[in-house]
């Protein structure tokens, strides 16, 4: 593993100088890019799942993005009790504008809902409970990788997943992932996670699709996503679309940003200007990371990063400077 003074030298150097020339992308947008906000420098969290996700949500801190560090000895911060297999898969967190982190995450493999819950702390998470947003489908098969945003113009969070409902699109029911699934993102919003909207539709461009991670981008909204396609020619690459609202209309997928590899589990943070996308190249069980300055052409920065074994997907997230220093403090190593 780099030692952390020289990856974080090596992330700033390759953040702040390269020309961009290792482009794993093609132009996907010619509106120029404007920051939401500053961008951010530091420190970030990382909510992630290890295994199946049986012992519960845990949490990595940096500095710099690129150089993690478990906290509580990679010990699980929140266990849950809702579900039928109670997992902690995909967990997402997201600080609410009073301070609350509110977090969701896939329960278990065949659920027609998620789990959800919110801290101050992050350490005592309460109001555990199961959001049943997909129980008006009976035939649903999953419910999986809820995400959340909280979308500042509208004053509301909206949470979105993946599901497949047989039969509902079925010029691609062969395509999807394992000959069984043919996934759709599909959300809901709410103001106080007591009430939620009717479950809608949000990204269907006909094919199968998993793990969207949407973000703001000045006016306009970017997804990343999973093209999940399997047949006839297997994609499972990461892919970006762009609205002018976060519930839609979506455009088209761009190409794809990722290589020649098997992608998931998009996650992406701003920092210091430069996009960077972290997902999970799962057949090989290591992460990758790939920085832009314009959301058209990225470079493989996965040589600069270094996370705790045996991460598996969920949320980077840009947290203040007290409540990381806080974990470290009582939980660092």
């Amino acid at each position: 593993m780099t030692s952390p003074t020289l990856s974080r030298t090596l992330a700033l150097l390759l953040l702040a100088t390269s020309p961009l020339t290792a482009q794993t992308g093609r132009s996907v947008s010619s509106s120029p890019v404007v920051a939401d906000g500053a961008p951010a420098d530091g420190p970030f969290l990382f909510a992630y799942f290890k295994g199946n996700g049986e012992d519960g949500m845990h949490l990595a801190h940096s500095d710099d993005g690129f150089t993690w560090h478990a906290l509580r000895h990679d010990s699980a911060f929140f266990k849950p009790t809702v579900g039928k297999e109670k997992l902690t898969r995909d967990p997402s967190i997201v600080r609410g504008p009073d301070g609350t982190y509110h977090m969701v995450w896939t329960a278990g493999w065949n659920e027609h809902g998620f789990g959800y819950a919110h801290s101050k702390d992050l350490v005592t998470w309460e109001g555990e409970t199961y959001v049943p947003v997909m129980a008006n489908e009976p035939a649903a098969l999953n419910t999986w990788a809820p995400e959340l945003l909280y979308d500042a113009p509208t004053a509301r969070f909206m949470i979105y997943w993946a599901t497949t409902i047989p039969g509902r699109f079925p010029e691609t029911d062969v395509g999807g992932g394992g000959g069984k699934y043919n996934h759709r993102i599909y959300y809901v919003t709410t103001s106080d996670f007591k009430t939620f909207s009717p479950t809608r539709l949000l990204y269907e461009h006909g094919f199968s699709v998993i793990d969207a991670d949407i973000v703001r981008d000045g006016s306009r909204y970017v997804m990343f996503l999973k093209d999940e396609t399997e047949k006839p020619t297997a994609q499972k690459n990461i892919r970006l679309a762009f609205a002018d609202r976060a519930e839609g209309p979506w455009s088209a997928p761009s190409a794809p940003i990722t290589g020649d590899y098997w992608a998931e589990g998009p996650t992406v943070l701003r920092i210091g200007g430069k996009w960077v996308v972290y997902f999970d190249r799962y057949r090989e069980h290591r992460y990758g990371a790939l920085a832009s300055a314009d959301l058209k052409q990225w470079t493989d920065v996965s040589a600069s990063l270094a996370l705790p074994d045996g991460i598996r997907h969920g949320t980077a997230f840009a947290a203040p400077a007290a409540d990381v220093r806080r974990l470290v403090e009582r939980f660092g190593q």
